[in-house]
């Protein structure tokens, strides 16, 4: 698969992975942009994709930005047919301002296949041992 990259900013970086076996490539912001705590931020990217049909990007969170300082990606699905530039929702939920200085990691982004099922209206469902038991059915 081939994964196509336009820079739309001069100073974009085009995604890519850390380590082989990485399953998230790092995308980063070509601008310094600080969040506030409690703001949702729209960052841009640079970058637009063309996503092979039958695919999706998911954006995701970097784990090291969203355990130290709270950090959380919002929103997140690229579809295959979109051709703007990538913009990653963030929210702080942290307690201090969160500045993304030029070049850094924003997010990461995994290329996943879509499986794209007939919809079909039923009056019932089948049964199941779980049955319509949901949070915290299953105890602590």
């Amino acid at each position: 698969m081939i994964l196509k990259v336009k820079k739309n900013h001069p100073d974009a970086i085009v995604p890519s992975y850390a380590h082989h076996g990485d399953a998230g490539m790092d995308m980063r912001t070509p601008e310094e942009v600080t969040v506030a705590p409690g703001e949702v931020s729209k960052i841009k990217t640079g970058i637009a994709l063309e996503i092979p049909d039958g695919h999706v990007a998911l954006c995701w969170d970097k784990s090291s930005i969203g355990m130290n300082h709270s950090i959380k990606t919002i929103g997140g699905v690229i579809d295959a047919s979109y051709r703007g530039e990538v913009v990653v929702g963030v929210i702080n939920l942290g307690k201090e301002p969160y500045t993304f200085k030029k070049g850094e990691k924003l997010a990461q982004i995994l290329i996943q296949k879509v499986e794209r099922p007939e919809v079909e209206e039923v009056a019932e469902l089948s049964e199941t041992s779980r049955g319509e038991g949901g949070f915290g059915s299953t105890g602590k």
